[in-house]
C-alpha cells in the first residue's frame, strides 16, 4: 500500500475595492480597460428582467461601443429565480456563446442577481472572475459585499452555494432613485440589522433620517448625503466582520442576526415575502427572545421594532404560518449544530452577545423557542 501527502499550502489575497458613487458605468468601463480587465477577453453581464430594462441594455450598448466582447444574459426578476435551474440555464448559455476561463461576469442588480451570478462565476470553468455592480439598497447593505453566493431550494434558502469574492464592487447610488418604496424598505431591513449589531450611533441616525427615504417621491438627490452615509456604514460594518472571518468559522455568524427566524419565514411564505420583509420579522423575534433571556431591555426591543415599523415593514409572524411549521423550518438554518437550533442575539443596541466559550451563537431548546414565539403572537 502506498501513501502520499499532498501539500497545498496557499497564501491568497482576495482583497478588492468597493466604490460608492453616482452613475458609475463610465468608471467601470475605464477600469475594465485598465488593470481591472487584465487577462480578460470576454464579458457576460448577468442581470434580471427589471434591471435589464433599466440599466442592463445601456451597459451592454456602452461596452459594445467601447469595443468589448460582451454578452447580456437575463432571467425573470424575483427570489423565485434564485434556484439551481436558473443557474444551469445561465451556465449553458455562456457555454453556447463560447465563454471560457478568460471570461468575466458582471453581476448587475440587487441581491438575487449578485448571489446567483457570483455562484455561476465561482463554478464556471472551476472559477472565473466577477464584478458586482449593485443597483439596490439591499445589495449595497448585504449581498454584494462579502463573497456570499448561493441559490435557494424548496427546503431552505442560501444553503447551496460558496464563498467567492468579487474583483470589485460598485455601489451606484443613482440607481436607488428608480427603486419602488417596497424595495427601499426591503433594503433598509439589513441596514437596521447592521446598526443593531454594531453601531448605536448609526441606529440613532436611522431613527432620525430613515423616513426621508420613504416618501412618495422615493430616493431623490435631496437625500444624497443620507444615502452615502448608509452605503458607507453598511460596507464598513460588514467589512470589519468579513476581514476577520471570511469563511464563517464563528464571528461571521453575527451577520445572521435576525435570520434564524427570518429565513424560515421567507421560505415558508414561498418567497411571497421579500428578504427584507422576512428579516424584519426575524429581527423582531430575535429581540423579543433576547429580552426573555436578559440580553436586551424591553425599551430597547421596542425601539428596534418601532424602527422597522417606521420603515413600513411588518414585524408580525404571518397568521397562516403555524408555530409548529416555523419551529420545524428552523432546523434548516445553516447555524444548526448537532441537531440544535442556534440563535445570534444583539446585546442592547449596537453590540452582539458573545458567550463565555467565545461563540457568537447559542443553542436553544425547541420548547423554549415555541413558547417564546407563542408569547409574541399573543402579545
Amino acid at each position: 500500500m502506498s501513501k502520499f501527502y499532498v501539500e497545498l499550502k496557499r497564501v491568497v489575497d482576495d482583497s478588492y475595492d468597493i466604490e460608492i458613487g453616482h452613475n458609475l458605468f463610465n468608471t467601470l468601463i475605464r477600469e475594465l480597460k485598465g488593470n481591472l480587465g487584465q487577462g480578460i477577453s470576454r464579458y457576460a453581464i448577468i442581470t434580471d428582467s427589471v434591471v435589464k430594462e433599466l440599466y442592463g441594455d445601456k451597459l451592454y450598448e456602452l461596452m459594445l461601443k467601447e469595443g468589448f466582447n460582451v454578452d447580456l444574459l437575463s432571467f425573470p426578476a424575483g427570489e423565485t429565480s434564485k434556484v439551481r435551474r436558473t443557474k444551469e440555464i445561465l451556465e449553458d448559455t455562456m457555454l453556447e456563446k463560447g465563454h471560457k476561463r478568460d471570461s468575466c461576469i458582471i453581476a448587475l442588480g440587487g441581491g438575487v442577481v449578485t448571489d446567483l451570478a457570483g455562484f455561476v462565476a465561482g463554478t464556471f470553468g472551476r472559477g472565473i472572475p466577477f464584478i458586482n455592480y449593485s443597483t439596490t439598497i439591499l445589495g449595497a447593505a448585504d449581498a454584494s459585499v462579502g463573497g456570499k453566493t448561493a441559490v435557494d431550494t424548496e427546503l431552505a434558502t442560501n444553503l447551496i452555494g460558496l464563498i467567492y469574492q468579487p474583483k470589485k464592487v460598485y455601489i451606484d447610488l443613482a440607481t436607488w432613485g428608480t427603486l419602488p418604496i417596497q424595495q427601499v424598505s426591503n433594503g433598509l431591513a439589513e441596514t437596521i440589522k447592521h446598526a443593531c449589531m454594531a453601531d448605536i450611533e448609526f441606529f440613532e441616525f436611522l431613527e432620525e433620517y430613515i423616513a426621508q427615504l420613504l416618501t412618495n417621491e422615493g430616493v431623490t438627490e435631496r437625500q444624497k448625503e443620507i444615502c452615502i452615509h448608509i452605503a458607507e456604514m453598511n460596507c464598513k460594518i460588514k467589512y470589519e466582520v468579513v476581514k476577520l472571518d471570511e469563511r464563517e468559522a464563528n464571528l461571521r455568524q453575527i451577520l445572521n442576526l435576525g435570520h434564524t427566524v427570518g429565513r424560515a419565514i421567507e421560505t415558508l411564505s414561498d418567497y411571497t415575502l421579500l428578504h427584507g420583509e422576512a428579516v424584519a420579522i426575524g429581527m423582531a423575534s430575535q429581540v423579543r427572545i433576547g429580552q426573555k433571556l436578559g440580553y436586551i431591555s424591553e425599551k430597547e426591543a421596542d425601539r428596534v421594532i418601532a424602527l422597522y415599523e417606521k420603515t413600513g415593514l411588518s414585524t408580525h409572524i404571518p397568521a397562516h404560518i403555524t408555530t409548529q411549521e416555523l419551529v420545524s423550518k428552523l432546523y434548516t438554518d445553516k447555524k444548526v449544530r448537532k441537531g440544535k437550533i442556534r440563535f445570534v442575539f444583539q446585546e442592547g443596541i449596537g453590540k452582539i452577545k458573545q458567550y463565555d466559550d467565545g461563540n457568537y451563537s447559542i443553542a436553544l431548546e425547541e420548547t423554549f423557542i415555541s413558547e417564546a414565539i407563542e408569547e409574541m403572537r399573543n402579545k
